[in-house]
């Protein structure tokens, strides 16, 4: 029996669905205007649409002075935890607004006006959250390129965004040591065409950065002496910030994020989603060089007047499994927000949650999942072990905030481990196949979004419409295409599965990846799995598992081997001809998490590839290319650096 909730959810999206522009007029009245839109929704140009055209606000009056005007100035805005360096500190939001009027103040003064663009390129530090709010105060277009980035990369992003001005700071800290930030900014400064005016660097404590005569300002003493300034009336469509995630071609993809509809659209996500409100303590563990960090750790908790809470560190090694729930239960977290892979990671070191007991959680109520999608085995565990809520949900870096979700705050669901739940107000998401007809239930094929995108999504690629329009809105006439696989249930309940180019062909049957991923978690000494579609001269293609045990597992390869190869073979049949698995110390994984099925699939069939530049840990690629050999692949080695 379908619970209230449920109903409830359904209405609320259809209304947003069937309404639009009534839908989000009542979601942009807890945010002050400085002037009216005067269309809410604007279609003139489809398939490009505009939302609270001809309105103005700032998003950093919104997220800071706001509060402070309304007597919340003594209020927390951002507990600041860095385990790596054993420092940890509050900020008020009155002397959130000072620091960054401050700054902002600075940059008004050395030129950096409306429209202009900023590179911040730091670590996770408040400063970083500074340097995003001062340039939302005065109309900068910031664009955060994540700390420890290489020089080449970074000169890439310095190219294509032209910036005025680049924030940075001298380091980063990782559990293995200390990472310099400003030898790879001088490599990236050197490298790219674009001719930087000025940088601004933060000197920390643990490395200290010498600086370029005439280019290069001290951040503390930029700040000391500079003048407050008043935040910008910013039209709602103007950009806010660009950022770059990855693209197919090697050329990122600089991702559009408008000022109004994303104020609009992470307000209504932290109230109805998340249920974060002025006095709770919301935790994303990310990092603010990502979407999550942007939307989550920075402007979402901002602009509902909640406190954020900014760490650097790990989910283990700083200093072990149980940082996490530690931190929780000291700063009092009512929503905690993590990637899946760090809770497999905790789970890997930490099987029986030993760390876990005698912390009290009292306060605590929702783990939130995303980043990758979360395998059953990871969701279940972490519900037995927290005893709460565990909502995994999906969305993308071009989207910004979530497409898939239970809305906790509102009318939360019954989870289904597997499925971020239902379709968010805003998205009409379905499933269609390789025509775009739609599919029946239960039946895999591509999903895609219809337009309109509801407001905060991205609006376009940074100069660039045309990749725009030809990456994401051209495949399927009048749909966004999410570039993932999935499927719906009779309930409506969405899963995704895997990438679309994560489907593979075994002797004309289409079978995803995910789904035996999803099966080889299901065995108790599997910590992590990656499953890719190799190259077979018989069939097309087949599966290649590469597993991770969990810490202190002892059993044989060769018993593990088969009892592999006999889960898949009971729960999806001999069809999956599923031969080929081996276990491997480490996957290949993104900083944010992500694994890296592609770069892998293309070790394995010889393929030229790139290292990409978020690579966490390089060494794993190697670990692989072993596995790979023994398993009779990748018997070349084609690194295109």
């Amino acid at each position: 029996m379908k619970s209230e909730n449920y109903a409830l959810h359904q209405q609320i999206h259809a209304d947003s669905i069937s309404q639009p522009e009534q839908f989000w007029t009542e979601a942009a009245q807890g945010l002050v205007w400085n002037k009216p839109w005067d269309r809410v929704l604007d279609d003139s140009n489809a398939p490009l649409y505009s939302w609270f055209v001809g309105g103005e606000l700032n998003t950093c009056y919104n997220a800071v002075d706001r509060h402070v005007e309304g007597g919340r100035g003594e209020r927390i805005a951002i507990e600041y935890v860095s385990p790596v360096t054993e420092t940890a500190y509050a900020i008020t939001y009155r002397e959130l607004l000072a620091q960054v009027s401050k700054l902002a103040g600075y940059m008004d003064t050395i030129g950096v006006k409306k429209g202009d663009r900023v590179i911040i390129y730091m670590p996770m530090v408040p400063e970083t959250a500074y340097a995003m709010l001062a340039c939302a105060r005065i109309g900068a277009i910031h664009s955060v390129v994540f700390g420890g980035f290489s020089g080449h990369e970074l000169a890439n992003r310095i190219d294509d965004a032209k910036p005025k001005l680049i924030l940075s700071a001298s380091c980063g800290i990782e559990p293995s040591g200390i990472v310099a930030y400003k030898p790879l900014l001088d490599e990236a400064l050197s490298q790219s065409r674009h001719k930087v005016e000025r940088c601004i660097i933060l000197n920390r404590s643990q490395y200290h950065a010498e600086l370029t005569q005439g280019r290069d300002i001290d951040w503390k003493s930029a700040v000391a002496d500079a003048p407050s300034i008043a935040c910008q009336s910013m039209p709602a469509t103007d950009p806010l910030y660009i950022l770059y995630t990855s693209g197919t071609t090697g050329q990122p993809k600089g991702v559009v994020r408008d000022n109004g509809g994303h104020a609009v659209a992470l307000a209504w996500s932290m109230r109805h989603i998340y249920g974060i409100n002025a006095d709770d303590v919301f935790w994303a563990a990310s990092d603010v060089g990502w979407v999550v960090g942007h939307s989550y750790i920075v402007y979402g908790p901002l602009l509902v007047g909640a406190t954020t809470l900014m760490f650097e560190g790990k989910p283990v090694g700083t200093p072990d499994p149980g940082i996490f729930w530690r931190t929780i239960a000291k700063y009092q977290v009512k929503s905690f927000f993590t990637a899946p892979t760090a809770i497999r990671a905790i789970k890997r070191e930490d099987p029986e949650g030993d760390f876990i007991k005698n912390i009290d959680l009292s306060r605590f109520q929702t783990l939130f999942l995303a980043g990758e999608r979360c395998d059953p085995d990871t969701l279940h565990w972490a519900e037995k072990r927290l005893d709460r809520p565990v909502i995994d949900h999906w969305w993308q870096t071009e989207t910004g905030w979530p497409i898939a979700a239970n809305l906790m705050g509102t009318a939360p669901v019954d989870v289904k481990a597997g499925s971020p739940a239902l379709p968010v107000p805003g998205y009409q998401v379905e499933v269609v196949d390789e025509m775009g007809s739609k599919l029946d239930a239960n039946v895999s094929g591509h999903v895609v979004i219809k337009l309109p995108l509801p407001p905060g999504t991205l609006t376009t690629l940074w100069q660039n419409e045309q990749r725009y329009v030809d990456s994401y809105l051209s495949m399927y006439p009048g749909y966004y295409l999410s570039g993932d696989a999935g499927y719906k249930d009779e309930e409506g309940y969405l899963y995704i599965m895997s990438r679309i180019d994560d489907i593979i062909n075994v002797a004309g049957h289409r079978l995803c990846t995910g789904r035996f991923e999803e099966v080889l978690c299901q065995h108790d000494a599997v910590a992590e799995v990656a499953v890719i579609g190799v190259d077979d001269k018989l069939k097309g293609q087949v599966p290649l598992g590469l597993v991770v045990l969990k810490k202190g597992v002892c059993l044989s390869h060769d018993s593990l081997y088969l009892e592999l190869i006999s889960l898949v073979r009971e729960h999806i049949g001999p069809v999956a001809s599923f031969r080929l698995v081996s276990v491997v110390q480490k996957l290949p994984k993104t900083r944010s998490g992500k694994i890296l099925r592609g770069t892998m699939r293309k070790i394995a069939d010889n393929q030229t590839y790139k290292v990409p530049a978020t690579l966490e840990d390089p060494q794993t690629l190697e670990l692989v290319r072993n596995a790979l050999t023994r398993m009779g692949y990748a018997d070349a080695l084609l690194l295109n650096h």
